[in-house]
């Protein structure tokens, strides 16, 4: 039995949901998502939806919970909205923007220049004697942890001082150094 694929989801106002052969299209305030679900049927009952699967081998529970997951987060992002924040720890390390164009100094012989999806809003703030922050806001929670992914790929944080890019709130599991 799938517990997360068996719970309904209820639609909240701001939000319309619409299903179409095997594609749902979910429409907010925020913006417009759509997934295509296969082995999995939708219906849309007085503002609750519910997925149901035509069988019970494994492929089609994996996909139950699975599509399940994914039009509930599509609803939550299309009204409330996503939003990741990067940190960056290590002296020098500065970011800053121009529209979706993201200028990063990680401690390299080169600034690194990353142009942001148009659906994903950038936000640097840099405030005296604090670590730079990089918010990244979205309707789309795939493509923010997408875009936050690859921004900390450019300086994974290290064991032993902890130095590089890291989510807000992360703890990194620190190393002890040399003993003399």
């Amino acid at each position: 039995m799938s517990r997360i694929g068996n719970s309904p989801i209820t639609i909240p106002e701001g939000a319309t949901v619409e299903v179409n052969d095997s594609v749902v299209t979910v429409k907010g305030k925020l913006g417009e998502l759509s997934q295509e679900v296969k082995d999995v049927s939708v219906t849309i009952e007085d503002g609750v939806l519910r997925l149901s699967r035509s069988s019970d081998s494994k492929p089609h529970k994996a996909k139950h919970g699975l599509y399940r997951a994914l039009i509930n987060n599509m609803i939550e992002g299309v009204t409330k909205g996503y939003t990741r924040e990067l940190e960056l720890v290590g002296v020098g390390y500065r970011a800053s923007n121009q529209g979706q164009r993201l200028d990063l100094a990680l401690g390299y012989s080169h600034s690194i220049v990353l142009d942001i999806a148009p659906e994903v809003k950038v936000e640097t703030i840099s405030d005296k004697g604090k670590n730079p922050i990089i918010k990244l806001t979205s309707h789309d929670k795939q493509l923010v942890g997408q875009v936050a992914a690859k921004i900390r790929s450019f300086r994974v944080p290290e064991p032993y001082k902890g130095k590089g890019v890291k989510f807000v709130g992360e703890i990194i599991r620190r190393k002890a150094g040399k003993t003399a």
